[in-house]
């Protein structure tokens, strides 16, 4: 049913999903929706949360530079095609919707500021590099950049699929490094 969901989402936008949509396309009946999820919106924040756990799984290297390209990697493919799509319907509706903008930082931007948590603290504990003030704001460095270039600059279709999104993550990388304190390479 989450599956469906996001593929109504992805085709129609949160304005044009209905539940009786998504339980067609789940082969179940609305009720069997409404017994699970009490509102459209419910039902949307638990496909977001169970697609966003897809997103965040953690990565270690072993290396700073290896880290940081796995998210940023991680974070351009999950901006791009249709989980793109879904991503970027969700933040258009939580502009007036609190609930779901509270569940999208939640399920999207939290785990990303967890994630570079964790990767700096990893790297410093190596000594790749000294320890990080105010590691919690670095997530922003991986997200901000990604959002800007991927759902705020006109691109053509052949600019957002899988190899230029490849691309764009190793662009940022050098940056996101310089940021840290680290270095491409050690």
């Amino acid at each position: 049913m989450l599956e469906a969901t996001l593929a109504v989402l992805s085709e129609n936008g949160y304005g044009g999903l209905t539940t009786a949509a998504v339980a067609a396309r789940a082969g179940v009946s609305t009720a069997t929706l409404y017994r699970r999820w009490p509102s459209k919106e419910a039902l949307v924040v638990a496909a977001a949360a169970a697609y966003a756990q897809e997103l965040t799984a953690p990565t270690d290297t072993g290396t700073l530079e290896g880290d940081l390209r796995a998210l940023l990697q991680n974070k351009a493919a999950s901006m791009t095609g249709k989980e793109g799509g879904v991503l970027r319907s969700l933040i258009a509706e939580a502009a007036h919707n609190a609930p779901l903008a509270e569940a999208l930082t939640n399920t999207f931007v939290t785990p990303v500021r967890l994630r570079m948590e964790e990767i700096t603290q990893r790297a410093a504990d190596r000594g790749e590099i000294p320890p990080v003030e105010h590691a919690d704001l670095l997530g922003d460095l991986v997200i901000g950049p990604m959002m800007s270039r991927f759902f705020l600059t006109p691109l053509t279709p052949d600019e957002v699929d899988a190899a230029s999104a490849a691309q764009t993550a190793d662009r940022l990388l050098p940056f996101l490094l310089r940021a840290v304190g680290g270095t491409e390479d050690g």
